[in-house]
């Protein structure tokens, strides 16, 4: 793939959320604060599971507010933790089975895996959150998968401040 094409196909998302790395952390990686905060607005997430170990899966169910389910999963690849988080992204069935994106309606080329690289740091007071996904075809799709994120992480902000409050 062309340097061009590649930079093209990766999905880049940033926020700096006013609360420590450490809570951020927890807030990514605890499936009970995982299930306050998955997935776009309207939407809820009766199934996170999550094996924080490098080569250990997780499972991800969230659900639309029409009642339709959408699965993912993946393997962790590296773990680093309150700093990085390396995992495969797939579709997925209700029992953890790699599906094509076709199954949920996505068109374009996706790849059966994608690689989602998460990193958390000190910046502006503080906690930045990167996440970087390569492989999401261009266009309307990847602006969705984008729209997708921004609104879980406008979530995840609301999480953390209630969080923080104790």
């Amino acid at each position: 793939m062309a340097e061009a094409e590649q930079i093209r196909s990766e999905l880049l998302v940033e926020r700096v959320f006013d609360a420590p790395r450490e809570l951020v952390w927890k807030a990514w990686t605890e499936p009970g604060c995982v299930k306050r905060w998955w997935g776009p607005k309207g939407f809820t997430a009766p199934v996170i599971e999550i094996d924080l170990r490098v080569g250990a899966r997780y499972l991800y169910g969230m659900r639309s507010p029409e009642g339709r389910d959408f699965w993912s999963t993946g393997v962790y690849r590296e773990i680093a933790p309150m700093e990085r988080i390396v995992a495969t992204d797939s579709f997925a069935d209700a029992e953890g089975n790699v599906v094509p994106a076709s199954d949920y309606g996505m068109t374009g080329d996706w790849p059966l895996e994608l690689v989602a690289t998460v990193t958390l740091e000190d910046g502006d007071g503080g906690t930045k959150l990167t996440i970087r996904e390569a492989g999401i075809p261009a266009g309307e799709m990847r602006d969705m998968a984008e729209a997708g994120w921004n609104e879980s992480l406008d979530k995840l902000a609301e999480l953390l401040k209630e969080l923080s409050r104790g």
